[in-house]
């Protein structure tokens, strides 16, 4: 297969699905096929990186079992636990990410779901944030109902993330008390709502790259604007902390082949952009479009912002939000 004349048919309009025969992408050469990526990407997306950021808006005590989470109950890791932050400290986090030039900001929460009295905590904090700024705004709180989503959209949230993870094979193998099918429901809820869907997941949690295929193709299915590519960080306590980090070209490839897949997507960076040189500019030649940036904290993640913006710039790549130019 030449992938770069595979490139040219995909920007001319043709879709890869899970009829067709994507071997090939396990063992071609890694730099056409992210020279080929990147093609796809500028034609289909364009120079817009979307930068994202996210607050930690309830943190631990999460009663589900996700073998990478360090959140989750049944595992003793080091991390905080407390309720749903102050609303006061939420606008503050969101104001510092308007004033660096981020696209989107996000309310994330451990646990399967907010209790009512959290999440009319959370749908205050989401009109109070879009009254008084322009950023665009996501939330990520885990399996809401329809009702719940058009609430989140009413108080000015366009887009809802909530990862598959992995392939419907390999699910059973990361998470025990909820389905890789009730993520999919929930999933199509957002985009019945009419929200901008994102959903991504994992990498490196064990899986075979046919998995990594199968999770792209199931993505693509499902219309995901949005996917976050996460590569596994190992967290001391966890039942994945000894498996090996993944190697940067291995990253690389994983990242071409769901442009390839998902053409149309923004295909983000999220966790483990630390294995990539230069916290992720050779992703941003392999078809990568997106990033989560910050670092959850409030004023000390300005300086990995801009140092993002300025890496991106330095690219040629567009990193002005779209209420600065509307300003």
């Amino acid at each position: 297969m030449d992938v770069l004349n595979l490139a040219q048919e995909i920007i001319h309009g043709k879709r890869l699905t899970r009829e067709d025969d994507l071997s090939f992408f396990l063992t071609c050469d890694l730099e056409p096929l992210c020279q080929g990526a990147d093609e796809i990407r500028k034609a289909c997306v364009g120079d817009k990186v979307d930068l994202c950021s996210i607050i930690n808006g309830r943190s631990g005590r999460c009663p589900e079992d996700c073998k990478y989470c360090a959140q989750s109950a049944h595992y003793h890791t080091e991390c905080d636990v407390y309720d749903f932050l102050p609303e006061e400290a939420i606008l503050e986090a969101c104001k510092m990410n308007e004033s660096e030039g981020v696209d989107r900001f996000s309310i994330v929460t451990a646990g399967r779901a907010l209790t009512s009295e959290e999440f009319d905590q959370a749908i205050h904090a989401y009109e109070t944030m879009h009254h008084e700024c322009k950023i665009d705004l996501c939330a990520s709180m885990g399996f809401l109902s329809a009702e719940q989503l058009h609430r989140l959209h009413e108080a000015g949230v366009t887009s809802y993330h909530h990862n598959i993870e992995t392939s419907k094979r390999n699910f059973p193998n990361i998470c025990t008390t909820h389905t890789y099918d009730m993520k999919v429901e929930t999933l199509k809820k957002v985009k019945a709502e009419g929200m901008c869907a994102c959903s991504g997941g994992i990498i490196g949690m064990g899986e075979t790259w046919e998995d990594r295929l199968d999770m792209a193709v199931s993505l693509a299915e499902l219309g995901i604007d949005s996917i976050p590519i996460n590569a596994l960080m190992p967290i001391p306590g966890t039942p994945l902390e000894h498996l090996p980090r993944l190697t940067e070209q291995d990253i690389l490839r994983t990242i071409a082949f769901f442009r390839y897949i998902n053409p149309e997507a923004n295909i983000r960076l999220a966790a483990g952009r630390a294995l990539l040189t230069n916290d992720g500019e050779t992703a941003f030649r392999a078809g990568a479009s997106a990033t989560i940036t910050g670092n959850m904290l409030t004023t000390a993640a300005c300086a990995t912002i801009r140092s993002d913006r300025s890496m991106l710039a330095s690219l040629g790549r567009d990193v002005t939000p779209a209420y600065w130019k509307e300003a």
